[in-house]
């Protein structure tokens, strides 16, 4: 039995450079609405949750790879054909690294350089 939560997870923010630009590459990526899209912030909404894109100057994407897990979170997608994901993210703005972790799995950039894996839908049940 699960116990009564404290808090629910309603949104995940992002630093980047370009809200308005990782807002679009999510939406499309997503399916989700942009519900808010300005120079220094922007928000993707889908069914129970939102992305949020926060300008900070100076901004450093995490590396890829990253030995030191200095990357600090990726998000997991579900797909349900790699290779056909993976180049409709490229069409939409990520970028395939040439490092990847093995065949079940592949690693993107977003435009901010926020890596994000693709998974066939089929592992998760």
């Amino acid at each position: 039995m699960n116990p009564t939560p404290v808090a629910t997870l309603k949104m995940v923010t992002l630093d980047c450079t370009d809200p308005e630009a990782s807002a679009k590459f999510w939406s499309s990526l997503l399916g989700w609405d942009v519900v808010h899209a300005e120079r220094d912030y922007a928000m993707v909404a889908g069914p129970s949750n939102a992305l949020g894109f926060g300008r900070v100057e100076d901004y450093e994407p995490p590396q890829w790879p990253n030995q030191h897990g200095s990357k600090q979170f990726h998000f997991d997608l579900a797909v349900a054909d790699l290779d056909e994901a993976a180049s409709a993210a490229v069409e939409l703005g990520a970028t395939l690294p040439d490092e990847q972790p093995g065949n079940t799995w592949r690693v993107l950039l977003d435009p901010s350089g926020h890596p994000f894996c693709l998974t066939n839908a089929d592992s998760w049940g």
